[in-house]
């Protein structure tokens, strides 16, 4: 399971003034799909945490293609880009109800450590099961 697929409705709240969804949501939509992934892979990042493991975000490369409305229902997709290494990679595709791709992107997150805020390997079990997907 390289890639997951979540479904997301949109709230007013998220919108701005224009009545469009806010860019800075789509972030969050993307969370939300990463949470989704790691989740079906068996992790979580609560459980990371706990264990020292921090992924913050290193690198995000976002393409806003067409805007979402409220009461749009979105799918999110999130893909492993490819096994991890100190950091790891995912691909992100968003479209709406309609199949219209809203938006793309490309992000990277940095294992680090809990106490030190070094960059470290990410845990072996994790690892293993991500070769596993390629």
């Amino acid at each position: 399971m390289r890639e997951s697929t979540v479904k997301i409705s949109t709230r007013y709240c998220e919108t701005d003034q224009m009545g469009i969804i806010h860019h800075a949501n789509y972030l969050i939509y993307m969370e939300q799909g990463r949470v989704a992934w790691l989740d079906q892979l068996g992790f979580s990042y609560k459980a990371m945490e706990e264990q020292g493991v921090l992924l913050p975000v290193y690198h995000i490369d976002i393409k806003y293609r067409r805007s979402a409305q409220f009461g749009d229902e979105l799918t999110v997709k999130t893909r492993l880009r490819k096994i991890p290494t100190t950091k790891v990679e995912f691909d992100y595709e968003i479209k709406n109800s309609k199949g219209e791709i809203c938006t793309t992107a490309y992000l990277i997150l940095v294992f680090t450590n809990a106490e030190s805020f070094k960059p470290m390997r990410p845990l072996n079990d994790f690892l293993e099961k991500c070769k596993e997907l390629f």
